[in-house]
């Protein structure tokens, strides 16, 4: 039989589930999943995983389980990233899901899940000699990864994700203009690292990885009357005045008008908001005039390593 594997990437907001066989230079995706768990809900900046939250995760991961029996799975890699490493009861959470599914989770810190986030990237071939920042948002942290195709440059993950900055800035809808700038404030003193990191690198375009970038690059091809299914894009280059129209429509709306977009996960319909917002902070303060959006991020990241 051939090497059989599953990874799990536990996130603040999805529970990916993905089922490959073969090995680093021939993968074979066989299932893939994800469920809108939400575990942040009502608790991110608290440090807590609230009771609802906590039982709609323990309900995935009994279901993640019994797909992992269904394919005969032979070696299984569970990440948990920034909410099950930063709330007091993650470690609940995490004994639970060993006792009833027998699926041991290992909670990563951020410097791992970036490295994870770069062999992701790097493995959808978007990246070339070129230097680039990789930007992945989640609902937690966020990682931010200087890099070409042959090595990192300079990585860092901030506990600035779009649940946390939901919660502290975007409690009126739509987003009134005063705490956009409460919040790019709030980005500027956060994300000093950052800026100063870039000053030392002529960075030629920021890659998105998965997750919001993935629905901005759907709105684009949609707004453009294009047919667009994400499932079969690997790779996906913006042009930069359509990235600023779809994010600005997006800042300016109403939950009610982003509801009612079949273009919009469920799961993005509010934090797509303050995604926007971030994403157009870094390109305007660095002076970044390329944007691209891979769907490869750190759950491929894992499955390279381990086929590998």
């Amino acid at each position: 039989m051939k090497h059989r594997v599953a990874v799990m990437d536990l996130g603040t907001n999805t529970f990916h589930l993905l089922i490959a066989e073969g090995d680093a230079e021939s993968q074979h995706i066989l299932y893939k999943i994800t469920n809108p768990v939400k575990l942040g809900e009502g608790g991110i900046n608290k440090g807590v995983i609230q009771s609802a939250p906590f039982e709609r995760g323990i309900t995935a991961m009994k279901q993640f389980n019994q797909e992992l029996l269904k394919y005969n799975v032979t070696e299984v890699k569970a990440i948990a990233t920034s909410a099950l490493r930063s709330a007091a009861n993650g470690v609940d959470f995490i004994n639970q899901v060993r006792a009833t599914t027998g699926i041991d989770i290992e909670t990563i810190n951020g410097d791992q899940e970036a490295e994870y986030i770069y062999r992701g990237v790097k493995a959808s071939h978007c990246l070339s000699d070129q230097t680039s920042l990789i930007v992945d948002i989640g609902g937690g942290s966020v990682e931010f990864i200087v890099a070409n195709n042959k090595c990192i440059l300079w990585k860092r993950s901030f506990e600035i994700g779009a649940a946390r900055l939901m919660d502290q800035f975007h409690q009126i809808d739509p987003i009134p203009s005063q705490s956009v700038d409460d919040l790019y404030n709030y980005l500027e003193e956060k994300l000093s690292a950052l800026f100063t990191a870039l000053d030392q690198y002529s960075v030629a375009e920021l890659i998105g990885s998965s997750g919001a970038f993935e629905t901005f690059a759907e709105l684009t091809e949609t707004a453009n009357g294009n047919p667009f299914d994400i499932n079969t894009v690997k790779n996906y280059t913006f042009n930069v005045d359509d990235f600023y129209e779809i994010t600005d429509s997006l800042i300016k709306s109403s939950h009610m008008q982003r509801a009612a977009n079949q273009s919009i996960a469920p799961v993005r319909v509010d934090m797509i908001v303050v995604s926007s917002l971030l994403t157009r902070f870094i390109l305007k303060r660095s002076n970044i005039e390329a944007v691209v959006m891979t769907t490869y991020s750190l759950k491929e990241g894992v499955l390279a390593s381990m086929l590998g």
